[in-house]
């Protein structure tokens, strides 16, 4: 599954469902908005190719490690800190291939998905330069 959306997310219920019987691992990384002196952040996305190319990174990391599933669901819109902003799943049979699966999709969503994030607070706004994102 891979999603963009501006609902929360129930992070428990989205493990459960990516559980099978075939997986010995499953890995997941859960980014939220941290407190950095900011009232909250606010992420803009390009929707159509954004997903296509969350579409790819799925497809590649099949392609690359021995995987069961991804799952990716990517907030959108104004979160104050605390909230969830993405959660990824991976299920392997194996840990090894669930971990590294799971970076090279965090890092390849950082470097090409065009999802943009803006601070929010007392002393303004600004922008967040870097690669497509950060989480």
């Amino acid at each position: 599954m891979i999603k963009i959306t501006h609902d929360d997310f129930d992070v428990n219920a989205m493990i459960s469902n990516a559980r099978t019987p075939k997986m010995g691992a499953l890995v997941t990384f859960l980014g939220t908005v941290r407190d950095d002196g900011m009232d909250m952040l606010q992420f803009e996305v390009y929707e159509e190719v954004a997903v296509n190319e969350l579409e790819a990174i799925e497809d590649e990391a099949f392609g690359k490690f021995e995987i069961e599933s991804v799952e990716v669901i990517h907030r959108i819109g104004d979160l104050p800190v605390g909230e969830n902003i993405l959660l990824i799943i991976v299920g392997a049979g194996h840990r090894k291939a669930a971990f590294d699966a799971c970076e090279y999709i965090l890092e390849r969503i950082k470097e090409s998905v065009p999802i943009w994030k803006k601070e929010i607070g007392e002393s303004g706004e600004r922008w967040i330069p870097g690669e497509a994102h950060n989480s």
